[in-house]
């Protein structure tokens, strides 16, 4: 019962982060109905579905030990949010309210990390953090470029529950941040290491819960 049960709550605990990322793509990644301050709101969004993405994806890995799940994880999440946004589209608004995040190269390069190391845990939180946080945003950004014109969306569908002061009322694109992606990639490519050593951290954890 008690080996059932820890098997449970492990799956249990994957099902729940990839939920979690589905609920953040709909609140951070909705940025193209902040119109004044889509190119921030992409910062926002990077970093968030990065550090998701490292914080799960290194703890389904490091807890199989085989190179690969972390791309069977950040499969999870792509579908979860696929799933969410066909609920949206079903609601009546339109198919481009909600951008699918690129998930699984980034977690692929992670893998790519965990397995050209000799499965080196300490390689992959330096050096897949790394690479999952700088590659999130290139990644994201050609994806946004494949779907219809941001400002044409937003006009023509505004987002009903935006309080009146938040309004979009002309855009402001580029006028804080030149390059999104590149911020998006240095924040990232900082903060995603961390985030990826808790999730090791994470691992270590559950064996010891295991053992008990």
């Amino acid at each position: 019962l008690m080996v059932w049960l820890r098997r449970t709550t492990h799956y249990l605990f994957i099902v729940v982060v990839a939920v979690n990322s589905t609920l953040l793509t709909i609140n951070a990644g909705d940025y193209i109905f902040y119109t004044d301050w889509m190119w921030t709101s992409f910062v926002v969004f990077s970093i968030s579905q990065s550090t998701m993405l490292a914080v799960g994806a290194i703890y389904y890995m490091l807890f199989t030990g085989v190179p690969g799940t972390a791309t069977y994880y950040a499969t999870i999440m792509t579908i979860y949010t696929w799933v969410a946004k066909g609920v949206w589209f079903a609601l009546g608004y339109p198919y481009d309210f909600i951008v699918v995040p690129v998930w699984i190269p980034s977690a692929m390069l992670l893998d790519l990390t965990y397995w050209a190391t000799r499965r080196n845990k300490h390689a992959a939180i330096l050096i897949g953090g790394s690479l999952v946080g700088l590659s999130f945003p290139l990644f994201n950004m050609v994806n946004l470029l494949l779907v219809r014109d941001p400002l044409e969306v937003a006009f023509k569908y505004p987002r009903p529950t935006l309080p009146a002061y938040m309004t979009p009322i002309e855009p402001q694109v580029g006028k804080f941040y030149n390059s999104p992606v590149a911020l998006g990639s240095g924040a990232g490519a900082v903060l995603t290491v961390p985030i990826a050593a808790l999730g090791a951290k994470l691992n270590t954890w559950t064996y010891r819960w295991m053992a008990a």
